[in-house]
């Protein structure tokens, strides 16, 4: 784990796996997940056990992401998003839904809010 830059008002667990170049804001919890290289985490950020942020991610203030969920790599998290999952585990069930657009020369996978009925199914 190389040039990391974690705010001493993060809390992060013992059991938390950083890739490189980890950036993380003040007020943040990480326990039991794992974070890929080069992702930024926004202050006010939960992320539960078992759950899995990609490489490249960008996640705003104030989202929630509980036990089980993952994030592909270069997606962005918006501001107070929820992502949960199912008991069974077998969908999403956050209000949210994924758009991709182009940028540059990459595709980027964004993660905004959606009101219930449009929830990914």
């Amino acid at each position: 784990m190389q040039n990391m830059q974690i705010s001493n008002q993060a809390c992060i667990g013992d059991d938390v796996q950083l890739g490189d170049d980890v950036r993380v804001a003040p007020f943040v919890n990480l326990y039991g997940c794992s974070v890929g290289r080069e992702t930024g985490i926004g202050a006010f950020v939960e992320v539960q056990s078992g759950a899995q942020i990609g490489a490249r991610c960008k996640i705003s203030s104030h989202p929630f992401i509980c036990t089980g969920v993952v994030i592909e790599d270069e997606v962005f998290v918006g501001h107070g998003v929820v992502l949960s999952m199912t008991a069974t585990r077998a969908r999403l069930t956050a209000m949210v839904q994924f758009r991709r657009i182009k940028t540059g020369n990459s595709n980027r996978r964004w993660c905004v809010a959606a009101p219930r009925s449009e929830a990914v199914q």
